[in-house]
C-alpha cells in the first residue's frame, strides 16, 4: 500500500510540475528563452517583459518569481550567434548580455532588441 502512496504523490508532483510549465508558457507577454550564467548549462523557462526589466522564470520549480532579472538600464549585448547544433534547436540564437547569456527564438530576438531600443535615451544601450 505505501508503494501505491507514493506513486499517487509522485504522480501528483509531476502534474503540478507539467501544470505550471503549460501555463507559464500559454501566458501572455511571455516567450521562450533559455538561459546560461556562468558558462553553466542551458536552462529553459520563459521570460516576460515587465516595465524597465526581463523576468525569467524557470520551468522546473514550484516559484512564480523570477530567478533572473535583467534591467534594460545600461544593459549592453556583447555578442549575438547562432546556436550550434548541439547547443539547442536549430534556429535559436544565442545573445550574451554580461554575465548572462539568453538562447531564443528569431522571432523573439526580433522582439528582445525592439525592447531594447525602446528605451529611453538616458538608458544609455549598446546594442550589438
Amino acid at each position: 500500500m505505501a508503494a501505491l502512496e507514493i506513486f499517487a504523490v509522485v504522480a501528483l508532483v509531476v502534474a503540478l510540475v507539467s501544470l505550471r510549465g503549460f501555463a507559464l508558457a500559454r501566458s501572455r507577454g511571455t516567450v521562450l528563452c533559455w538561459v546560461s550564467s556562468g558558462g553553466q548549462a542551458w536552462k529553459t523557462g520563459v521570460a516576460r517583459y515587465t516595465g524597465g526589466e526581463l523576468h525569467w522564470i524557470p520551468f522546473l520549480g514550484l516559484r512564480l518569481r523570477p530567478r533572473h532579472a535583467i534591467a534594460r538600464r545600461g544593459l549592453v549585448v556583447s555578442a549575438r550567434r547562432p546556436l550550434a547544433d548541439s547547443e539547442g534547436p536549430v534556429g535559436y540564437w544565442a545573445v550574451d548580455c554580461g554575465g548572462v547569456s539568453l538562447a531564443m527564438s528569431e522571432d523573439a530576438l526580433t522582439g528582445f532588441l525592439a525592447w531594447l531600443e525602446s528605451a529611453p535615451p538616458s538608458a544609455h544601450l549598446d546594442a550589438a
